[in-house]
């Protein structure tokens, strides 16, 4: 079956855009941190970019997951709330998290059990995406649900064609870029959520990554003027200590205290199924040590409910309510057109709607399932 999904893929391939060619027909690949040296017959450590002789060979022209729903479920709270994302992506990624909740895509062509995924593959084209965006009254194209820097020559042709037609680009990512990759996509992405998944090298290294790569990639992300968003997935036993959540909300309150911090509940999936599942008490504690580190927006997701105030956006200066939530769902929208809180006129960081009228309330027909 891997032969199989590997004929598959790789007939869905173009020359990349992100490499070096090298001597003795080897290749260097610039769209993650691994900056793979690829040599000829062989792939990256993605295992969907490979060298064909001597020309990197890159995923295009199809997709292995395609929604559109909820944006407040890539999770962006400063982006576009009320308003659905059309969200796609691809197969493979550059980690292997044990806890990854989309390791049927991105754990393609590396774990036997995710070969299935061959039945997911949708060959399509820019032009259906924006299409399909359109109809389903998506106002955000986004890739995600497997590592989309591995396959940003294909992002980005569909984003070219989306933002032609009006549309908001955005990346869901592990952070691992480079230089060059981030060059080749900001000119075409508005916004950038990064999973900073734990403050620790050693941990890192168990999932593949570098812990430095992805501080340095949240910084290259607001160095080229996107709007960046950070999750991390609180992890019981693993980073949820006082010390290593302190670590992380400082970090960010270095880059800016504007920075938007989700704090979200795990729960057993893939490997992981040792530690227990987050309960609400510790997403508290975390979003409130971020909001002690000096974090403007903290949120803690995954419990609905069950988290007060960390679902909502209120106003740093006035504390006025600014969006009421309760997990995807936007029930009161109090920001104005200029993006500013109505009672001080305090800015609020984000990318907001300019007619706060069109945003969507309640969350009615938000899902669409697309085949």
């Amino acid at each position: 079956m891997m032969s199989s999904l590997s004929n598959i893929l790789d007939d869905l391939t173009v020359e990349g855009e992100l490499y070096e060619k090298l001597e003795d027909k080897s290749v260097r690949c610039f769209a993650c941190g691994h900056r793979c040296l690829i040599r000829e017959g062989k792939r990256g450590i993605c295992q969907v970019r490979f060298n064909e002789g001597g020309i990197l060979r890159v995923p295009h022209g199809y997709v292995a997951a395609i929604q559109s729903d909820p944006i407040e479920k890539k999770p962006f709270s400063h982006v576009m709330p009320g308003t659905n994302a059309l969200t796609f992506g691809m197969l493979g990624c550059d980690y292997h998290c044990p806890y990854c909740q989309n390791w049927l895509t991105s754990q393609a062509m590396r774990d036997p059990a995710s070969d299935v995924s061959a039945d997911f593959v949708r060959e399509m084209t820019p032009q259906k995406m924006v299409q399909l965006a359109q109809s389903t009254n998506a106002s955000v194209v986004v890739s995600s649900y497997n590592e989309p820097l591995i396959t940003s020559e294909w992002a980005v042709e569909i984003f070219k064609e989306a933002k032609a037609n009006g549309l908001m680009c955005a990346y869901v990512s592990n952070g691992n870029n480079t230089p060059e990759v981030m060059e080749y996509i900001a000119p075409y992405l508005d916004a950038y959520k990064v999973d900073l998944k734990c403050m620790t090298e050693k941990n890192y290294h168990k999932m593949g990554g570098t812990l430095q790569h992805t501080l340095d990639g949240i910084k290259r992300a607001r160095e080229a003027g996107l709007w960046v968003e950070v999750v991390t997935l609180v992890i019981p036993g693993f980073n949820d200590s006082n010390e290593e959540l302190w670590d992380a909300a400082r970090f960010l309150a270095e880059q800016s205290v504007d920075i938007p911090w989700h704090v979200t509940a795990f729960h057993k999936d893939y490997k992981m199924t040792e530690p227990d599942n987050t309960d609400a008490k510790t997403l508290i504690r975390a979003a409130e040590i971020g909001r002690e580190a000096g974090l403007r927006y903290v949120y803690a997701g995954n419990l609905p409910g069950n988290v007060g105030e960390y679902e909502d956006t209120h106003c740093p200066a006035c504390s006025y309510r600014l969006v009421k939530r309760r997990g995807y769902v936007v029930y009161e929208y109090n920001i104005n057109g200029e993006g500013n809180c109505p009672k001080c006129g305090e800015k609020i960081g984000g990318l907001w709607p300019r007619n706060p009228s069109t945003v969507g309330l309640n969350g009615t027909g938000r899902i669409f399932r697309l085949q």
